[in-house]
């Protein structure tokens, strides 16, 4: 039976053999880069997540680069070589670049500080790769292979750390996250990302240094939670963000969801709750990981806190707790600055979750179906997956009656659909035939007949152009 130094050294060995694998792959143009900066007296390496991922098995075709030579060098030695080249990143020693299908960015040795009031990191050079490696956030980012001569270099023992799935920082997890605060958020995206265990040492300097993420821009927090939610792990980031106090700054509705439960623990824990439901959101994606709806699963219930009622009854109650937390999820997703479209129809799912549970036994009418796709539009599937991934009951009768009920809703609906084309629900006149009918022209009362138009449509479903123009001739004998 194998000792633990023999799995150390076999584990080791395995990720060697991967990043040599990985390595020849992007050699031509690596090497083709590198002989162009020696041939200029400069140095390069690849670096950081590039080597992580090499290490891993699963380097893709973004590469990053670190150098001796200055910008402005940099753009001599790259523009004459790369099919493309772009300066957004220059202020912060950065030069982008294409080149044979390669993203490839090269950034000058440097260190990033911020000051206690500044939300920007102030940028100075380096002028050596072990300088640069230490500024880096965690040691298994902070490694390098130096080219042509493809030279390992890990003076932070990053590759033991990667093989043990464990994040660690270069020096101290203090000085590192107040060079850069937001590493702490990164601390549980990569978490998140990798699988990975975070040292204890780094857990408590997150927890100690918390209230430091806030002089991050939100446009930086947001760029992280989005990474960390569209992991294959995001509830064991979420859960870090909460332990530690992170939450509590850039997300403080989600550690407000651990309520107290009442003495004869008569509702759920919320925040439990609502990290299953992002599970089983995430198990009913096609295509890929979604954004939409996986903010969606996350807020939906955010607005409980602010409207738990005790009943007399011994009851708990959250009576509109999806119309609070839909205004809740809109002012905090304006906060991080995300797209109005991206608030927009967060905040609209949340706002419907809870609609399904008047659908009972079926009893909704013809018009009631409509009026749920209808108020769903374009976020009508994606409702479909925030429903069902909303029932975390452990009661297997109970869960699988609801998976049946909302099967009978989807079934309705689609058949609506094909005998109705409800994704396109318009009235049966248009505007131009109203203004022909009524004899008026274009005002505020067309808009008036439309609207009365769309409700018949909705109530009664399509209807012939003759019983649709009676409809708005006594709707309009109907008015002042």
């Amino acid at each position: 039976m194998p000792n633990a130094n023999e799995e150390n050294a076999s584990a080791l060995s395995q990720v060697q053999h991967r990043a040599v694998s990985e390595l020849l792959r992007v050699s031509p143009v690596a090497d083709d880069l590198a002989r162009r900066f020696q041939e200029a007296g400069f140095s390069l390496a690849l670096v950081g997540g590039s080597v992580r991922d090499a290490l891993l098995g699963r380097l893709g075709n973004d590469l990053d680069f670190t150098t001796d030579a200055r910008p402005e060098d940099v753009l001599k030695i790259v523009r004459p070589w790369a099919d493309s080249v772009w300066e957004v990143g220059i202020a912060f020693g950065t030069v982008g670049s294409q080149k044979d299908g390669y993203q490839i960015e090269v950034t000058t040795y440097r260190s990033e500080a911020y000051d206690r009031t500044s939300r920007k990191p102030e940028v100075s050079y380096g002028d050596s790769i072990e300088d640069d490696l230490v500024r880096r956030d965690f040691t298994v980012n902070a490694m390098a292979v130096a080219l042509p001569e493809k030279e390992f270099v890990d003076p932070y023992g990053g590759l033991k750390d990667l093989a043990d799935r464990v994040l660690r920082t270069p020096g101290t997890p203090e000085a590192s996250f107040s060079d850069d605060p937001l590493r702490m958020l990164r601390a549980a995206r990569f978490a998140a990302q990798l699988d990975f265990e975070v040292a204890p040492e780094v857990i408590t300097a997150m927890t100690e240094m918390a209230a430091r993420i806030d002089i991050v821009s939100a446009e930086r927090v947001r760029d992280e939670l989005n990474k960390l939610l569209l992991s294959q792990h995001p509830r064991k980031g979420l859960g870090l963000l909460v332990d530690t106090g992170l939450a509590a700054h850039v997300l403080p509705e989600l550690p407000a969801l651990r309520l107290e439960s009442d003495e004869h623990h008569r509702h759920k824990d919320v925040y439990e709750h609502s990290l299953t439901v992002l599970e089983q959101a995430i198990d009913l994606e096609e295509g890929g990981p979604d954004l939409v709806l996986r903010l969606a699963a996350l807020l939906h219930d955010i607005g409980k806190p602010r409207t738990r009622r005790f009943e007399k009854d011994g009851r708990v109650s959250f009576h509109h707790h999806e119309v609070v937390g839909a205004k809740m999820t809109k002012k905090r997703m304006t906060a991080l600055k995300y797209s109005n479209e991206l608030v927009k129809d967060v905040s609209r799912l949340v706002e419907l979750h809870l609609r399904f549970h008047g659908y009972g036994d079926g009893e909704w009418t013809d018009s009631a179906v409509r009026r749920y796709v209808r108020d769903a539009g374009p976020l009508l599937e994606r409702l479909h997956k925030l429903t069902r991934s909303d029932c975390t009951t452990r009661n297997k009768r109970k869960a699988n009656a609801l998976s049946r009920t909302y099967d009978a809703l989807e079934e309705r609906i689609a058949l609506l659909q094909e005998q109705e084309e409800l994704d396109s629900i318009r009235p049966d006149l248009d505007g131009n035939e109203i203004m022909q009918i009524l004899g008026v022209g274009p005002g505020p009362v067309i808009g008036k007949a439309y609207g009365f138009l769309l409700e018949q449509r909705l109530e009664h479903g399509p209807m012939e152009r003759d019983a649709a123009v009676a409809a708005l001739k006594e709707w309009w004998a109907r008015q002042d």
